[in-house]
Formats: structure tokens, C-alpha cells, sequence
């Protein structure tokens, strides 16, 4: 390719660009340039042509139209092999531009400013600026595309020291160009999608549009045989402190911990541990250490290589305790210094932060089920209303079995179905998971408890999904739990009730299931 001896220039960050400028014209790169970007440019003393000279055509519209031309974009898109393309330039007296150096207006940061009216979302959405990085990208053989600030070196470089870039560069920066546009437009969509407006929060998209920069490359995926990356956002809403980087199978735990701890978010200290996202143990205590005894007494050996999260800051008494057993990673909203000088003496655990300011929930879940498809739905965000729960037993809950319903319930749906949690107001006495039958589940929860030495004596006993049989029922009642909360819903609920009743329990129907596959 021959040398590059013209540059568009249009950029909204204008992060390193004088620096990266300066290289171009002293490369005998001549600029062309537009608007606040052309202002920058001359008042570091570098020579710009204005687009407006090249087009013969003033910016108009309040700026909305300065590049959309053809004399722009032919000088873009020809093929510089192609006899009849040549003859066209050179009719047309149309001056080749070999390099775009283009970033967008900044869409997906304006329109998560609070407040931000539709007009002004609208002004932020770029026109020229795409329309330019995808002819050049297009025609990538020819053109070098620029549009990330942190590639300004490496382009640099290749230009002084050849003159030009190699196709390998051209061809690895259109990509990015293309990736870059079509996460741009996919921002804007779901902006103008009806999932954005509050009174359409559980409704999908007719179209599916995610575009997603890897944030990291993982060392591999659930096993060592599977590649793995990590893409998105992650990063903003949690910081790592200390440790090796996460896992494919380390982000999925830490998610799961934070969704669950997030249903405990503004009660007293509260401490969960989990296990491949189920939990294993949940305690609530006066301090965190009391909370993480009891939680860590619901099974003294799933926390092995486990995830532990915390509802406050950890404290020093609290870390003290965590580090006495092997564990993958500490998760809290902070930590006090002394806190992370003990739980720093772990070489390999991970230390992580999170915002509990921030909401746990996507808009939507989407989950890939190979035959190039996805399921897509609302999260279980359900806030339930304990006053609407229906006792259906002859006998209602007592004030403390409430509690223990309530703290339980927000327990078992983060839970692999089928899912059955013991507890008692303030700790998991047991817990269920991921069974293909209610009743193993529910006695997958006894033998449990009966392994950590706990009493099922007066605890309640919470279902995901409603009882098919009795035999869940009468199986608890056996172990001495005294009251169960459940969906209800079951062809065979007036025989789970009769049950019930017989053997004294009290039940509530919430009406809601809270099944997770």
C-alpha cells in the first residue's frame, strides 16, 4: 500500500490526539478536520483544512450535517485498484483520504444521566461519525480506521516507521471500528426500546441487541478444555482488592452471592456462603462474626473452596474467623484495614467490593441454549407483600415462625429447583438443592442438618415450587418442623393441607414460585 498522505480527523474524546496529531504532520500527513476537533488542532499549532473547504458545503443544521457528502465518502470508499473507481476520483478532482481517526458522541453516558429528557438523548445520538468509521472500515484494504485513543501508539508507530499500516493492523481496527458501531446502535436501540420506560419493565424486545467488549479473558471456562472471557460491565459495579483473577466459574458465584445478599441488604449483618451459586449456609446475627457462625454451623464442609458475602463492611473479628477455612473468595459492600490485613494473608483468596447502591437486576436474562438461540426473560425481581401471603392451615404462624417464613423465603429463591430450605427466623437449618423430586429434596435438607448436628425441632420448612405430594409434608413434620411456606398451586393441595393440619403445622400460599433451573 502506498504511503498515507491524507487524514480525516473527528473525534468527541480527544484523549492523546494532539500527541498522536502532531506524529501525522510530521509524518507529511496532511488533516482535514471539522468543528471543536478543528479548534483543538490549531490551537496546538497544527495545520488544519476544514471539511467545509473539501466539500464545498458549509455545516449546517446546527452541525447535525458536516461529513455526510459525497466528496467525503467517495474519498473514503474507492477502490484504489479499480480502473473505473480511478477515473471517477480523478473526474470528480477527489482527493483520496487514507487514515479516519473517529470516536462517537458519548450516547450510552448521557443517557444514564438522571433526569436526561428524550430531546437531549436524541442530540447525542452520532450520525457522521459512524457513516465515516464504516466506509473507512469497509474499505479497510485501502484505509486505516482509528477509533479508540489507546491504538494512537501503535498506528503511530507503523506510519513512521513505513509510512503507512499493515493490512493485518487495517484489517484488526476495522473490526474494532464495526464492534464499535454496532454496540453503539445497539445502546440506542435498547434506549428507544420499550423495556427503557418504567411502565414497560417486563416487556422484551421484538429484537435482541447486545454488543459486548470483552473486559477480560479468562484463563478458561467452566473446565480447563473450554475457553472463557468475560465481557460487559462487570468491573463498574465491583472492585477486586486482592487475589488471583477471577474464574468463568468464580464471576457466576460471585453474582449469585451478590443477588442473594442483596435481599438482605438494609437488614441487621447478615452472612451467606455458597457453593457452585447455591447457597450452603445464611446466618443473621448482632455482628458479622455471630451471623458467620451461624450460617458456616448449616454445613461445616460445602464452605470448603466456597464464596462468603457480606451485607456490611467486614470487620476484623469477622475476617478473623472467615480465615481460619480455605475459601475462594470474601465479598462485601467494604472493608475495614485491619480486615483486609488478615484476609491479605491468604495469598490466592479474592477480596471484592461491591455497590449496594447498585441494582443486582438486568433488564432482562438471557440465556444461550446452542441451535444458534437464546431464551430471554424478565429477572425474578418479585417484591412480595407478607399481608397478602394466605394462611391456608387451621392453625396461623406464630410471630416467630413469620420471621423465620420471611427470612427463608428470601432464602430459597436463589435456590437451584427443586429447592427446599429449614430455618428458623435468624439461619438456615438445612438446605435442598438442585433435586429431581420435592421430597429428595426436602430430605437432602434433613440429612444435612442431622450431618452439621442441628434440630429441625420448630423450624419452617420454605419450597420454591409448590408440593406435588404430602409426603414433602409429612416428611418435614416427622423431623419437628412446624410450619411450611410454599407457592401452593398443586392438584393435591387440599391433601398437603390435610396433612399439614393433622400433624399441627401452619402454611401460607405465597402464590408466587420462585423456580430457578
Amino acid at each position: 500500500m502506498s504511503r498515507i498522505k491524507r487524514a480525516l480527523i473527528s473525534v468527541w474524546d480527544k484523549k492523546n490526539l494532539v500527541p498522536f496529531a502532531k506524529t501525522l504532520v510530521e509524518c507529511g500527513i496532511e488533516i482535514i478536520s471539522t468543528g471543536g476537533t478543528a479548534r483543538a488542532l490549531r490551537e496546538a499549532g497544527l495545520p488544519v483544512i476544514d471539511v467545509t473547504q473539501v466539500t464545498g458545503f458549509p455545516e449546517i443544521l446546527d452541525g447535525r450535517v458536516k461529513t455526510l457528502h459525497p466528496l467525503v465518502h467517495a474519498a473514503l470508499l474507492f477502490v484504489r485498484d479499480n480502473p473505473s473507481h480511478i477515473q471517477v476520483v480523478r473526474d470528480l478532482n477527489i482527493t483520496p483520504i487514507d487514515l479516519v481517526v473517529v470516536n462517537l458522541y458519548p450516547f450510552e453516558q448521557t443517557v444514564g444521566t438522571p433526569g436526561i429528557t428524550m430531546a437531549e438523548a436524541l442530540e447525542y445520538i452520532d450520525i457522521g461519525g459512524p457513516s465515516m468509521v464504516r466506509s473507512a472500515a469497509k474499505n479497510y484494504p485501502w484505509v486505516t480506521v482509528v477509533t479508540d485513543p489507546e491504538d494512537y501508539d501503535k498506528v503511530a508507530l507503523q506510519i513512521k516507521t513505513t509510512g503507512t499500516t499493515s493490512l493485518e493492523m487495517r484489517r484488526e481496527l476495522a473490526a474494532k471500528a464495526f464492534a464499535l458501531t454496532s454496540k453503539y446502535d445497539a445502546a440506542i436501540a435498547s434506549f428507544l426500546s420499550p423495556i427503557a420506560t418504567p411502565e414497560a419493565q417486563d416487556t422484551l424486545p421484538q429484537m435482541l441487541c447486545l454488543s459486548l467488549r470483552m473486559s477480560q479473558k479468562l484463563r478458561y471456562g467452566e473446565n480447563p478444555h473450554q475457553k472463557g472471557g468475560l465481557y460487559g460491565d462487570f468491573y463498574k459495579h465491583f472492585k477486586q482488592l486482592h487475589g488471583k483473577e477471577l474464574s468463568y466459574n468464580n464471576v457466576l458465584d460471585i453474582s449469585a452471592a451478590v443477588a442473594l445478599i442483596s435481599e438482605f441488604i438494609n437488614d441487621r449483618p447478615t452472612i451467606a456462603i455458597l457453593k457452585h451459586t447455591n447457597p450452603c449456609g445464611v446466618g443473621q446475627a448482632n455482628t458479622l462474626a455471630e451471623a458467620w457462625e451461624k450460617a458456616f454451623a448449616t454445613d461445616r464442609q460445602a464452605p470448603f473452596g466456597g464464596i462468603i458475602v457480606a451485607n456490611k463492611p467486614m470487620d476484623h473479628d469477622c475476617a478473623k474467623a472467615i480465615s481460619e477455612i480455605f475459601t475462594e473468595a470474601v465479598i462485601a459492600p467494604g472493608f475495614v484495614e485491619t480486615a483486609l490485613e488478615i484476609l491479605k494473608g491468604k495469598k490466592n483468596l479474592r477480596i471484592i467490593t461491591f455497590n449496594p447502591q447498585v441494582p443486582v437486576l438486568a433488564p432482562f436474562e438471557v440465556r444461550s441454549v446452542g441451535f444458534d438461540s437464546y431464551l430471554v426473560q424478565t429477572p425474578d425481581r418479585t417484591s412480595e407483600d407478607p399481608a397478602q401471603w394466605r394462611v391456608v392451615t387451621r392453625r396461623p404462624p406464630t410471630e416467630s415462625e413469620k420471621r423465620a417464613m420471611l427470612f427463608g423465603w428470601r432464602i430459597v429463591k436463589h435456590v437451584k429447583s427443586n429447592a427446599i430450605v429449614f430455618a428458623i427466623e435468624d439461619r438456615t437449618i438445612g438446605v435442598g438443592a438442585g433435586q429431581m423430586s420435592r421430597i429428595d429434596a426436602c430430605k437432602l435438607a434433613i440429612w444435612k442438618a442431622q450431618q452439621a448436628g442441628l434440630s429441625l425441632q420448630n423450624s419452617v420448612v420454605c419450597s420454591d415450587a409448590f408440593f406435588p405430594f404430602p409426603d414433602g409434608i409429612l416428611t418435614a413434620a416427622e423431623v419437628g418442623a412446624t410450619a411450611v411456606i410454599q407457592p401452593g398451586g398443586s392438584v393435591r393441595d387440599n391433601e398437603v393441607i390435610a396433612t399439614a393440619n393433622t400433624h399441627n403445622m401452619a402454611m401460607v400460599f405465597t402464590g408466587t414460585r420462585h423456580f430457578k433451573h
